[in-house]
This record gives C-alpha cells, sequence and structure tokens, in this order.
C-alpha cells in the first residue's frame, strides 16, 4: 500500500482543491475546509507561478475566514524550494488572521517521491501565526527547523524518506508548552535520515514537552534502537498512544519494549509495518491487549536476502 497520499482532511475540515481559473461552480465558505493550493507545472494555467495561485486565491475567498491550508505542488518541487511558499503565507500573516493549520508538501508519487521535494527552512511560518495550533511538513530534502518557541501549536509532523538530524535535534530544543500530538517520520541515512536516539533524549525526557500525548517516532531503520530508549523513556508515562510504525521493528525491538516499563496505560501502540515474527507479536498482544490497549501489528513486512545478509526496509524512503 502506498503510505504517501493527497490529505483528506487538515484540522477536521475537509480538503478542498482550490479551483483552477476559468472553473465554474460554487465555493464552500472560507472557514468550511481545509484549502488545498497546488500548481501543476506541466498543465497550461493562467497561473504561472505559485505566488499568481496566491493572489488568486486571496482575492477569491474571503482570507480572514481561513482556517486550514494544505499546499501541494508549487510547481517543479524538485528545482524549487519550499520558500516561495513560506513568502506567501509569511506576507499575509495580516489576512489570515483565522489561519490555525497549515501543511506544506501535500504531493503523492505520482507528483514526485517524498525525498524530491525540496524543503527549507519552514520556522517562519510559526513565527509568523502564533495562533497557528497544527503544521506539517511532507519532505526532508534541504529541510530546516531551528529551535523555536510558540505557546499555541498542539500538532506538530513531519513525513520524510530522510528527516535530517538537525530538524530532530531542533525540535527536541524548542519550548512549544501546549504541544499534544508530535508525529516524525525519520527515514533512512541515504535520503538525510541520520538523526540518532541521541538526539531524540530531550524529546524521551519528561519536561520537554508537558502536554504530549501522542508520540510518533515511525518509518526508522534504527527502528529497534528506538524502541529500546521509548521502553525506558521518562516520557511515555505521560502518553495516550505510541507509535513505532513503517520502520524495521523487528523481535529484538518488540522484546525490549515487553521488558522496559509498563504500557498498559497507553489507548493504542502501533508497530503495524514491521519485522516482528508472530510469536513475538503473540506476546505484545497478550502483555497489553487484555488492559485495553490496541496493539496494531499488521502488515509484516518482507526481508531480502543476499549473499547471506538479510535486508529490511523501511515503508517510505524514496
Amino acid at each position: 500500500m502506498s503510505y504517501v497520499e493527497h490529505l483528506k482532511e487538515l484540522h477536521g475540515l475537509p480538503a478542498f482543491d482550490f479551483p483552477d481559473p476559468g472553473e465554474r461552480g460554487e465555493l464552500p465558505e472560507a472557514g468550511a475546509v481545509a484549502w488545498r493550493l497546488a500548481l501543476d507545472p506541466y498543465e497550461d494555467s493562467a497561473d504561472k507561478d505559485f505566488g499568481d495561485l496566491w493572489d488568486r486565491f486571496l482575492e477569491t475567498v474571503d482570507p480572514a475566514g481561513v482556517r486550514a491550508i494544505v499546499v501541494g505542488p508549487w510547481g517543479e518541487v524538485y528545482d524549487n524550494d519550499s520558500g516561495g511558499v513560506v513568502r506567501c503565507l509569511v506576507d499575509a500573516r495580516d489576512r489570515l488572521t483565522a489561519l490555525r493549520a497549515v501543511f506544506i508538501g501535500d504531493l503523492e508519487m505520482e507528483e514526485a517521491e517524498i525525498s524530491w521535494i525540496e524543503q527549507c527552512d519552514v520556522t517562519p511560518v510559526l513565527d509568523a501565526y502564533p495562533l497557528l495550533e497544527e503544521f506539517g511538513i511532507r519532505g526532508g530534502t534541504g529541510l530546516r527547523f531551528p529551535a523555536l518557541s510558540h505557546q499555541r501549536l498542539r500538532t506538530l509532523r513531519f513525513q520524510a524518506g530522510g528527516l535530517p538530524g538537525e530538524v530532530v535535534r531542533g525540535v527536541a530544543a524548542a519550548e512549544l508548552p501546549a504541544l499534544e500530538h508530535l508525529d516524525m517520520w525519520l527515514g533512512v541515512e541515504e535520503y538525510s535520515g541520520d538523526a540518532t536516539v541521541a538526539d531524540l533524549a530531550p524529546i524521551l525526557a519528561q519536561g520537554r514537552f508537558p502536554a504530549l500525548r501522542h508520540l510518533g517516532l515511525r518509518n526508522s531503520e534504527i527502528q529497534d534502537e528506538i524502541a529500546a530508549a521509548v521502553a525506558a523513556a521518562p516520557v511515555v508515562a505521560q502518553l495516550t498512544s505510541l507509535d513505532l510504525s513503517l520502520g524495521v521493528l523487528t523481535d529484538q525491538g518488540a522484546a525490549a519494549l515487553l521488558d522496559g516499563q509498563p504500557l498498559t496505560h497507553l489507548n493504542r501502540l502501533d508497530l503495524h509495518h514491521n519485522f516482528v515474527t508472530e510469536p513475538v507479536a503473540e506476546r505484545v498482544r497478550a502483555a497489553l491487549e487484555p488492559s485495553g490497549v490496541e496493539v496494531d501489528l499488521s502488515e509484516p513486512g518482507d526481508t531480502w536476502e543476499n549473499d547471506g545478509v538479510v535486508h529490511r526496509f523501511t515503508a517510505v524512503a524514496e
């Protein structure tokens, strides 16, 4: 299955494609949907660049009512980074006064592989919108996220085939007292996913994010190491859900979770797309499900052996 698909909703609002020039039809109220803005560089359009699309959007929809924006392709995303998108958002901060959620990079594989999406320093968006509650990024190439302070952000998501360690360290050093949901696809080193367990240490320590209730450390080639660190992490006591899915979790990582601190207080433990054998998977279920924990161990991955070396792959890489 594909794990990289267009968002169907953002901030509890259904995604709605802002129409091309000349398309007819009644538009929804500004605050009723998450507006998806996409510029296909290979289709004829009156919008010659993302700036044209953005200006037409602000002229067509009441910007003061817009609550959520999803940005798809802004042109040839592998040649042009998201800097132009960030500038458009920042420059419109006095007009988009109700904006509470932004997602940048909503592309499927047919539009661009996730690791072809060129990002940039996206933190100016958070600086420009102190009331923003939800922020998401797809694509790790060129992505930067220096440490910052934001008092209202509740949800932060990074989807990448490789999330730079610099980004993880920036998140770990950020002051986000309202953050409840943190989800990071760490990816593989081949695509700049060079974060280490040491980079995650401040996140795993209790007190960094006091409101955190969901933690996702996913899609990693060091998933066993992460599982071992999580098994002893103080932050787990405050969580209601934990997600270590999409990576190369094996029996070693699953056993570390079983041997670590109790997880019976969780509502959900997501380990889907894994390389855990059925006997160990059954041990995990037996240890947690009687306490009411929803455990997802679906989609066991296929290994590939070459010259005696076993290869396992994350769900998302290139």
